[in-house]
């Protein structure tokens, strides 16, 4: 006699997947449209809990699947509103994701990981510190948008307004989780957030970035360019070797012209390393092929990285030439330094 079969995540499966099964059961067809509300626009993580289901398909569900939810294991709280959160996966690894709140802009904003670790080894991120173990899959990626917006309302009484996908990995080398989590957080059945509101961030992979401007979700793209020369940017992101300055900016434009999609630059501005008039004129140069934000970020420091953060009169005169040189900028101050949950930070320290 064999075992029983051991229960898979229903999140696993699409609608039709869901659907056969309950039809082998004899189910009506329609049990499995109320199942998927209750797992993607209700966050139902029980199925007792699906309250208008009968309960003997409830307790089917139970013995045949699992819903496999994250859990909270902490939360830290910055002297400027910003949340760190650390969540406890099913098989004991843990990720973290970020509450950014600008209640003078109104704007509200989830950052969420899409890895355990990252592989990319970028010299100065934490995360890059660890190695990559698994990606997370689409619900463990849609939980942790759900559990900071639901921390949003009540800290905050406001939901998300925007998510980046700016946390622990690299989204791009996640790509089938993190574009089924990015339907799933858009669609009108699921969370149904508008993906006008959504970027994801790339240390710069070129045929993923060409891949991204095919399937179109029609999301925000972030560059963490970081470097505007191949010599400076090989020397911080290994990435860049397979991936050069040329080869990038082909796949942008492609993907600009393919989308007309928003593109910006993250450059984190480091003292003495790529923060000179000179770098702000090389960075101007890869500007003008399609329409760029420039988001200049304060570096935040990483034990064990020698790398120190441009002065405050260094960085605003970068800022300035770019300007002068007709550069959309933005300089972004650090968020949540005190608690660790800044900028290339998340490396899940107790």
């Amino acid at each position: 006699m064999g075992s029983p079969p051991v229960p898979i995540d229903i999140r696993q499966l699409d609608l039709d997947q869901i659907t056969a099964a309950l039809t082998d059961w004899g189910e009506k067809p329609f049990r499995a449209r109320q199942i998927w509300q209750w797992l993607w626009q209700k966050g139902c993580r029980d199925f007792a809990g699906m309250t208008n289901l009968p309960l003997s398909l409830r307790d089917h569900l139970q013995e045949r699947f699992m819903i496999r939810g994250i859990v909270e294991d902490k939360s830290q709280f910055s002297s400027d509103g910003t949340i760190k959160n650390r969540y406890t996966l099913h098989d004991g690894y843990k990720v973290e994701s970020v509450l950014i709140p600008v209640p003078g802009e109104d704007r509200y904003t989830a950052c969420v990981s899409c890895q355990v670790g990252c592989s990319l080894t970028c010299s100065f991120c934490a995360t890059g510190q660890m190695k990559r173990v698994r990606n997370l899959d689409q619900g463990e990626i849609v939980d942790q948008v759900e559990m900071v917006n639901a921390q949003a309302l009540e800290r905050f009484g406001h939901p998300l307004t925007n998510i980046v996908f700016m946390g622990m990995g690299e989204p791009l080398l996640a790509y089938g989780p993190v574009m089924q989590s990015i339907e799933r957080i858009s669609a009108p059945d699921g969370l149904g957030f508008s993906p006008k509101r959504i970027t994801l961030s790339t240390a710069g992979i070129a045929k993923m970035i060409r891949r991204l401007a095919d399937d179109n979700p029609k999301v925000n793209l972030a560059l963490s360019l970081h470097a505007a020369d191949d010599l400076k940017r090989d020397s911080i992101m290994p990435i860049n070797e397979q991936n050069n300055l040329e080869s990038l900016m082909d796949a942008l434009d492609y993907f600009y012209q393919v989308t007309r999609n928003r593109i910006t630059y993250e450059y984190i501005a480091f003292d003495g390393f790529n923060d000179s008039l000179e770098d702000a004129r090389n960075l101007a140069r890869l500007t003008h092929r399609f329409p760029v934000r420039v988001n200049i970020i304060e570096y935040n420091p990483v034990e064990g990285v020698e790398m120190e953060k441009s002065p405050i009169d260094r960085l605003d005169a970068f800022a300035g030439e770019l300007t002068r040189l007709g550069v959309t900028v933005t300089v972004r101050r650090s968020r949540g330094k005190d608690i660790d949950a800044a900028c290339g930070q998340l490396a899940n320290k107790d």
